[in-house]
């Protein structure tokens, strides 16, 4: 027996990994660690991690930091007691506390890193992606490829959102007015469509022409035809969506008032309307296309017509897309930018942005009633769609909650308006809602 198996064989696994990963983490491991061989490291009082197969250390190699990790969490390669937010969030602190996200390896540590991966047998060709990794291809946000990337995140079906959302169907951050008790997930979402309706000013008149761009389930086109009176076109890309929608138009006796296209933004081809909205589907649209969608939602509304931007933001030196795990797992192509930026673009493509509301804190509490419907029923959705896709949304649950509570993303309504030759927009002078 070599001295490194010896010492090895004493360590166990996870003591091996302890010994070699605690110069690079510049202290204690953040978390107690036990391995498939059923060693054990780390500090007793940590945040429980378990590598249940060598494999997890395979994607880690091919893929350090996050990508990997999520890929091993998603297969049950690493598997994580206890509390995930809890976890999580301690490791993001050891992170930040210890300066971690900037560390770089020196030759002699990478062949130690290396070497100690082949004697435990975790050297060899990259794994396949998992299954519930998005596999796209084409050029950067074409038409087919957009609709391939909404078509991977939203038709997983219509029964799998129903067990996470509330019965809007309402697919973005909600607008709490209210801690009473008995006051819902449903009842704040009803109260941000409210909002919406209000700031475009649907409530002015009845017969409003009101585009629905990136409509989702059709939470907000429904409630404008329905509380508003509007007549309402609402696009988007899944077929899926369509189809529960269309049927909430017949039960609703909506017919004549709203009419869903499985349509790209791009191709709307109808006269400028009187409103459009677009809530959580600019973050879509990608960076090089970004002009061309604030520019499509300008000419898409009448002067004096207002535009209403529901969308997600990335704080400046933070990952300008959802991440590795978010851009590979759930929405692939996402891009996110410091709001401010976002304001910018908006006017450039010639609208006036009168309003910046920040909603990141309702973010958190969204997500908050969206993961308890989803835990009460998690054996529904590992029926449903596996326990590979259950827990690839455990993830980005959780995470996507730690990321808007920690202030790295926020979200906003930008309220603009398209002014006339002159500049004159027609809004009021005092400010309603």
């Amino acid at each position: 027996m070599s001295v490194s198996t010896s010492r090895r064989s004493e360590l166990g696994v996870a003591g091996e990994l302890e010994r070699l990963l605690t110069p690079i983490v510049k202290g204690s491991l953040p978390v107690h660690l036990t391995a498939w061989d059923g060693s054990t490291a780390g500090p007793d009082d940590a945040p429980r991690v378990v590598l249940r197969s060598r494999n997890a250390l395979r994607r880690l190699l091919w893929n350090p930091g996050e990508l990997g990790a999520a890929q091993a969490y998603v297969t049950g390669e690493l598997d994580v007691e206890g509390d995930l937010d809890a976890a999580l969030t301690h490791v993001w602190r050891v992170v930040a506390d210890r300066g971690l996200s900037t560390v770089s390896l020196t030759p002699t540590r990478i062949r130690e890193l290396i070497s100690t991966a082949w004697s435990l047998g975790a050297i060899g060709k990259p794994l396949p992606a998992p299954r519930s990794q998005a596999r796209l291809r084409g050029r950067l946000h074409s038409l087919n490829r957009d609709r391939a990337a909404i078509s991977h995140h939203y038709d997983l079906s219509n029964e799998f959102y129903a067990l996470i959302l509330d019965d809007t169907m309402a697919y973005s951050s909600a607008y709490f007015t209210s801690d009473a008790v008995g006051y819902t997930i449903g009842d704040a979402q009803r109260d941000k469509l409210d909002l919406v309706c209000r700031k475009l000013g649907l409530d002015a008149r009845p017969d409003m022409r009101f585009l629905d761009v990136g409509c989702g389930w059709g939470s907000l086109s429904l409630h404008a035809a329905e509380h508003f009176g509007a007549r309402v076109v609402g696009v988007t890309l899944s077929r899926e969506q369509k189809s529960f929608i269309d049927a909430r138009i017949a039960e609703r006796g909506l017919g004549d008032r709203v009419e869903i296209r499985v349509q790209d933004y791009r191709e709307v081809p109808d006269p400028p309307f009187d409103a459009v909205g677009s809530i959580e589907m600019g973050e879509h649209v990608g960076q090089q296309n970004y002009s061309t969608y604030a520019r499509v939602l300008r000419d898409k509304v009448i002067p004096y017509g207002r535009v209403l931007i529901q969308q997600m933001s990335r704080t400046a030196g933070n990952h300008p897309g959802g991440g590795p795990f978010i851009e590979s797992f759930i929405a692939p192509d996402m891009f996110m930018r410091p709001v401010g930026e976002t304001v910018a673009m908006i006017e450039e493509a010639g609208l006036e942005v009168r309003d910046v509301h920040a909603l990141r804190e309702h973010y958190v509490w969204t997500v908050d009633a969206w993961y308890a419907t989803f835990s009460d029923h998690w054996d529904e959705v590992v029926a449903m769609v596996g326990e590979e896709v259950a827990r690839v949304w455990r993830l980005y649950l959780v995470g996507g909650r730690m990321a808007f509570r920690d202030g790295r993303m926020g979200v906003d309504q930008i309220l603009a308006v398209r002014p006339d030759a002159q500049g004159r927009s027609q809004m009021p002078a005092v400010r309603g809602v």
